[in-house]
């Protein structure tokens, strides 16, 4: 299966292309989609749908996996990355694709086997679990922890563990 994973958000948007199996995961892509401030967030919603349009024509994923909401953030940034969910979603839809959702922690479970792991650990298991030279970029390396998780919900034994949710 290949899965196009995504850590939204308005300015710094990750995303990855993973393929692989319940068991073993390859990264074909990643990257930020960076967003300079002076745009305004209509032109950086549009600029993330775009750039992630680009991304499913190339890559052709299967599905696609996004990070849920964090329900402990201020509502100001529950909404900014709601509309960055919309927009990534939103290039999903157009492209025909199932999307799922994974909550945060249970990523992090999957990849480091901790739910509130860091930014550094995700990052860290997610190179030495892909065999990356470098450490991603931490939304790039979130982005690569959400693909790894939903590659492993395809094996039953561990779909329990990471409830994903199609949305």
């Amino acid at each position: 299966m290949r899965v196009l994973a995504i850590d939204p958000a308005v300015r710094n948007t990750g995303y990855a292309v993973v393929e692989g199996d319940g068991h073993k995961a390859v990264a074909l892509a990643f990257d930020v989609i960076s967003i300079p401030d002076r745009l305004p967030q209509s032109a950086a919603l549009a600029a993330v749908r775009t750039h992630l349009r680009h991304v499913i024509e190339k890559h052709q994923p299967d599905q696609v996996a996004v990070e849920g909401i964090i329900y402990v953030q201020s509502h100001r940034t529950a909404i900014s990355m709601g509309a960055a969910r919309a927009a990534a979603l939103i290039a999903a839809a157009d492209a025909g694709l199932n999307v799922f959702e994974y909550a945060p922690m249970k990523v992090k479970m999957a990849v480091t086997g901790k739910g509130r792991a860091d930014k550094q650990q995700v990052a860290f298991m997610v190179r030495a679990l892909l065999g990356l030279s470098e450490t991603p970029p931490h939304d790039a390396a979130d982005a690569l922890a959400i693909g790894i998780a939903h590659l492993q919900a395809s094996d039953p034994l561990k779909a329990k563990m990471l409830e994903r949710r199609q949305v």
